[in-house]
């Protein structure tokens, strides 16, 4: 194994029937899921995009696919980085708002003005509609070399949509214009190959219900714990079929979510550690450096070698919608050990394809590339199923078993209390705000010399059980 330091990529995260059910593709009709089949291009290192066509004469450009934000943006002036970009001047339909709009992704920013426009999807629904656009005037670490979109359509809930959630999303807007079922489904297709490679992987986003051509075998659903990001709920994780033993709360500290806009499966640090240990433990390579699990160096074999064999399976377990049950999606090695880089004739580099996060456990496109993702907001769940192009040299690299027993986990592994709401944030910072002025004043009363303060008589009684600065310090 040779190791390379600084050759890694970024690690981008790019800013997901009414009765949930399959619905038969109807050619010639509103929902011909069909032609939504491969629509999508890209790959997990840069992240899928589709092709749409805004405004009157309509401009072509690469949308960004993000279950993990809210806001429809593309860029609204030249950018080094984008190699194009939508002209509103251009357009006879577009309308501005004048509302400034900033939304922060993990990694990366953006600035722009609200506005309207109609939009068609080559292929997609059928039809025109009138949707929410901001166009991105300012950017920081946002549009990166090498990408191919030129903006982000943000599938997640309204909840995070900015600057409010009075902001109707790009797939609400669809649901009450096209009357389509309130569901979507993603598949995205780059298993085993090269992470931004000079190629494009396919992919599908099929809007307003399922393609079974997409999947095999059966669609299982979790619940989606709050409607901002497709929050859900797992119960633990196994490393080569050995369980981490940890907390289930340790697994959705502060929240487990589905983001497609996320390029690696990202971990609690505390998760991830034990990951790190489980798999050089089990794996069939001594003595691994660490610059290789923290993304600072790749690991480069012999192209005639496949080290997949060298590493363990991992598998993720989710509570099933009977919450007495559970199923876990696996993922093997080819999903996160990913090739990245050739050097010269003989050497393959590969990138761990799973970091640390500080504030989420995020499934992003290291799993999701190995399953059919189905995001049923009518029946609040999403769904996993096999994806048959989640394949390396012709073998699945994922499974979907179940159902278990959830006997040996806690009823609830999610924190009830979260300050996600923009209502709960500002009564939090006002409640924290008061406190400190009152802990302020009590701090002042308690350093005034003893000479200024009142001195008690046998009528003032004032007693540890009634002293304010004793409940206040209890």
């Amino acid at each position: 194994v040779v190791l390379r330091p600084g050759g890694s990529a970024p690690q981008q995260d790019y800013a997901g029937g009414a009765d949930g059910l399959a619905l038969a593709s109807d050619p010639g009709g509103t929902l011909n899921f069909l032609a939504m089949v491969e629509n999508l291009q890209g790959d997990s290192g840069r992240g899928y995009y589709l092709e749409m066509l805004i405004g009157t004469p309509p401009q072509a450009l690469n949308i960004l696919v993000d279950t993990g934000s809210s806001n429809f943006a593309v860029a609204g002036v030249p950018d080094p980085d984008v190699t194009s970009y939508f002209d509103a001047e251009l357009s006879s339909t577009y309308r501005s708002e004048g509302i400034e709009v900033t939304v922060k992704y993990s990694q990366g920013s953006w600035t722009g003005v609200l506005g309207t426009d109609v939009i068609t999807m080559p292929k997609g629904i059928y039809g025109s509609y009138t949707v929410n656009i901001a166009t991105i005037l300012e950017s920081e670490n946002f549009f990166l070399p090498g990408v191919k979109w030129h903006g982000i359509l943000g599938l997640a809930y309204d909840t995070l949509a900015k600057p409010s959630s009075s902001v109707e999303t790009f797939f609400d807007s669809l649901v009450r214009q096209a009357k389509i079922p309130n569901i979507f489904s993603l598949q995205m297709c780059g298993a085993g190959l090269p992470v931004s490679g000079s190629g494009t992987n396919g992919g599908s986003l099929v809007l307003g219900g399922i393609e079974p051509s997409l999947y095999t075998g059966d669609i299982w659903y979790t619940p989606i714990k709050e409607e901002w990001y497709y929050q859900v709920e797992i119960l633990k994780l196994e490393v080569g079929g050995q369980n981490l033993q940890l907390d289930c709360r340790e697994y959705n500290a502060d929240k487990a979510i589905v983001d497609s806009g996320t390029t690696l499966l990202r971990l609690p640090e505390k998760v991830f550690n034990a990951v790190v240990q489980a798999i050089a433990r089990t794996s069939l390579i001594q003595e691994f450096s660490s610059g290789f699990w923290t993304g600072s160096q790749l690991a480069c074999w012999d192209k005639t070698e496949r080290p997949w064999a060298l590493f363990p399976k991992l598998s993720i377990y989710l509570r099933d919608e009977n919450s007495s049950r559970s199923f876990r999606i696996s993922i093997l090695p080819q999903l996160y050990i990913q090739p990245i880089l050739g050097i010269g004739e003989n050497l393959q580099c590969y990138r761990f394809g799973i970091s640390s996060s500080t504030n989420a456990l995020v499934i992003g496109a290291t799993v999701m590339e190995g399953f059919y993702v189905v995001f049923d907001r009518a029946q609040r769940r999403v769904g996993f199923a096999v994806s048959p192009c989640a394949e390396a040299d012709g073998s699945p690299v994922s499974e979907i078993e179940g159902p278990f027993t959830t006997a040996d986990v806690a009823s609830n592994c999610v924190s009830s209390v979260s300050f996600h709401e923009p209502v709960l944030w500002i009564a939090s910072y006002a409640l924290m705000s008061l406190c400190g002025v009152i802990l302020l004043v009590l701090i002042i009363l308690l350093l005034i010399p003893p000479r200024c303060q009142h001195r008690y008589t046998d009528n003032d009684v004032v007693n540890d059980e009634s002293s304010l600065v004793r409940h206040r310090w209890k």
